[in-house]
């Protein structure tokens, strides 16, 4: 055991660890769970290395102890020594916690190897807060998540596209209010979910670059105390370098300190996603329902038994998760809203949960729509044959009569076939209300979707 020393007192510590004081404090005082993400300990570790090196060009760090820092750095990217980084995600003091915890590990991992003295505050933390380092590095750790999200986005459209294109022509009733409505297509109905996704795509890519603004320089509230005129000038250029995202030096530091609704747009857009994730999920196990007792017109891949009690009943277990998942990451939003909300004066202390939700939201997400695209889209069956009953026995497919016998006739002619469980095409044909072959070109299926050039002369000439 030895002891170390911080304004609190004295501690003692295993021999073999890496981390120091800070960091056992830390542990002891939040005691849950989850712990800080790798890939905000990654993106940490990046800026303490891009640090050493500026500090090092800027001639206030020896080069021997910054080339110590950088080798730590790459040492502990590999994700060697992951067991040091002790801290949870969730914690006080705005990030502090996990800054020392990396600040520490480094240090006595250079002192380690080297055997030189590395002091974790006045080397690895030389020029910054904790105040520009943590939020920088949450927001790298974002950037570098996010384009699986958006990988997977377009994989989602894709499937959904294929799938406009072989039912493109498989005409179905339409619903509004969950009522019959006019006729469509699955080309249509997929089609229009493949598009729904364009506009995730551009809300992330927009909420993202604003991501791309860094505090690195501004140290404490955005005074850039005990920061050299070097290493403010350089050190976002360094970090930009070394990630190989395309950062930028934010314009007002004490704004970019203090204020986080960059963050909270990043969560909206994730929202906004898992909002239409939702609306998808909910129609495919609607339009699957059944499959004797409900709409019955999607069939979705079988993947597990449904019951311990009803032999062969399958259920949609694929959206269902994706339900869930989508209902995790409004609530993020929500914790995410109250976080912004709720930072005081010069600093936000709570971008320890924001950060935790929205990787919780990138990382979900990602494997929500993996799994509805591979396990569900991609195997999803149109019944052709149930669609094409329901078209020819919905009395709302009378809607194109309208222009030719008026709404009024329209309207007595669908009563009469629901209550008399007959066709509105037979009854027009019976009571001689239009020449049969008219009737034939009004209800083919070209017309039922308004695309037959014919109908559309007769509706102008009014034959």
């Amino acid at each position: 055991m030895h002891y170390e020393e911080d304004c609190v007192g004295r501690m003692a510590l295993p021999d073999d660890v890496l981390y120091g004081v800070h960091s056992a404090r830390a542990a002891v005082n939040f005691p849950f769970k989850q712990k800080t993400h790798p890939q905000l300990i990654a993106a940490m570790l990046l800026i303490k290395k891009a640090a050493a090196l500026t500090n090092m060009h800027g001639g206030t760090l020896a080069p021997d102890k910054g080339q110590a820092i950088v080798a730590a750095c790459d040492e502990l990217l590999t994700g060697a020594h992951a067991e040091a980084f002790i801290v949870p995600a969730i914690q006080g003091g705005a990030g502090t916690s996990t800054n020392m915890n990396v600040n520490e590990v480094v240090a006595h991992l250079a002192t380690r190897n080297t055997g030189l003295a590395i002091h974790p505050n006045d080397d690895v933390n030389q020029g910054q807060s904790t105040n520009d380092t943590y939020p920088s590095a949450g927001k790298v750790a974002a950037l570098r998540l996010l384009p699986d999200v958006l990988d997977a986005i377009m994989d989602l459209q894709n499937a959904l596209l294929a799938k406009a294109d072989e039912y493109c022509d498989v005409i179905k009733v339409g619903r509004t209010q969950l009522q019959d409505a006019v006729p469509t297509t699955y080309g249509k109905v997929f089609s229009a979910y493949a598009h729904m996704f364009d506009r995730d795509l551009r809300r992330l890519r927009f909420a993202a670059d604003a991501l791309r603004e860094m505090s690195l320089g501004g140290t404490a509230i955005g005074t850039g105390i005990n920061a050299s005129t070097y290493y403010q000038q350089h050190i976002v250029a360094e970090v930009s370098k070394q990630s190989g995202l395309h950062l930028r030096q934010a314009a007002d530091m004490s704004d970019a300190i203090q204020n986080t609704d960059e963050l909270a747009e990043f969560s909206g857009a994730f929202k906004s996603l898992a909002i239409n994730l939702n609306k998808l999920s909910n129609d495919l196990r609607l339009l699957a329902s059944g499959p004797q007792a409900g709409l019955g017109e999607l069939v979705l891949p079988a993947r597990q038994a449904g019951s311990s009690i009803m032999p062969n009943k399958i259920n949609p277990v694929i959206p269902e998760a994706v339900n869930q998942v989508a209902f995790a990451v409004i609530g993020n939003d929500v914790a995410i809203t109250m976080a912004t909300q709720n930072g005081q004066l010069e600093l936000n202390a709570f971008e320890p949960l924001t950060f935790a939700k929205l990787y919780e939201d990138e990382e979900e997400l990602t494997a929500a729509m993996q799994m509805l695209t591979a396990f569900c889209i991609k195997g999803i069956k149109v019944n052709v044959a149930a669609c094409r009953h329901a078209v020819e026995h919905s009395a709302v497919a009378a809607t194109v009569l309208a222009p030719y016998i008026g709404y009024r006739t329209t309207t007595k002619l669908i009563k009469e076939a629901l209550a008399t469980k007959r066709s509105v095409r037979d009854l027009i044909v019976e009571k001689n209300l239009l020449p049969e072959s008219t009737v034939s070109q009004l209800f083919s299926n070209a017309a039922l979707l308004g695309q037959d050039v014919e109908t559309n002369k007769l509706r102008a000439t009014g034959r």
